[in-house]
């Protein structure tokens, strides 16, 4: 089963299991972004990448009501979800593509993915990123919210070790489990050490993880030093 049916089959539901999936929810998803957004100007347009259900533009938008949104996935039916949250909002456009093989095609002030980066194999990364630093104006930003790997085998073991504990304390579902095992087959990680060195070589001179917490972290790359 491939990504879009993995997501498509899970996306009624989604979202009620995100805070059980994530223990570190509110700091991943909320402080974080309030973070970023303290220090930004008011962006004109910002592309949510694999957006899903629309759950980090839900956060972003908090803040930046007025700019204008285009939520792409391959899953129309978490699309769809996405479309439901944000119904009567104007400024929010929700598409289905594949952001591997095209970006949306407006300039952007902001760039960002939450939990979809991490499906890529590394080579793809790497170009994605040096087209995403090729498509971000000058000053332009790519954040990306995702999961990683500890780096070293041993440590990876104990990232992985831990949030499965925490998982089957969650209150998760023996089918949530399930449906989550079955997705975890499709996760290429790396660590986050890996992630910012890609992204400075993709061309971007500021580079840096703002918040992690074992698997989870944010990474914020700008594209100018101004």
């Amino acid at each position: 089963m491939n990504i879009e049916e993995q997501f498509n089959r899970v996306a009624k539901e989604y979202d009620q299991n995100r805070r059980r999936f994530i223990p570190c929810f509110d700091d991943f998803y909320e402080n974080t972004t309030r973070f970023i957004a303290s220090n930004i100007p008011q962006p004109r347009r910002i592309a949510d990448l694999g957006a899903g259900t629309g759950l980090l533009s839900q956060f972003w938008f908090h803040h930046f009501p007025t700019a204008e949104y285009v939520l792409t996935d391959v899953a129309d039916e978490m699309l769809n979800v996405a479309r439901k949250r944000f119904l009567g909002a104007g400024n929010v456009t929700c598409m289905v593509q594949d952001y591997t093989k095209a970006l949306p095609s407006e300039t952007f002030d902001i760039i960002m993915s939450a939990l979809s980066v991490h499906h890529l194999e590394n080579t793809d990364k790497a170009l994605l990123f040096q087209r995403l630093h090729e498509a971000l104006p000058d000053g332009g930003l790519f954040v990306n919210y995702d999961q990683f790997c500890g780096g070293q085998a041993e440590m990876s073991r104990w990232y992985d070790n831990y949030w499965e504990s925490q998982l089957a304390k969650s209150g998760l579902t023996e089918k949530d489990i399930a449906l989550w095992q079955e997705r975890r087959k499709l996760d290429h990680e790396c660590s986050v050490e890996q992630e910012t060195e890609m992204l400075s070589k993709s061309g971007f001179p500021i580079v840096k993880c703002v918040y992690a917490y074992q698997k989870f972290a944010v990474i914020v790359a700008k594209k100018s030093h101004q």
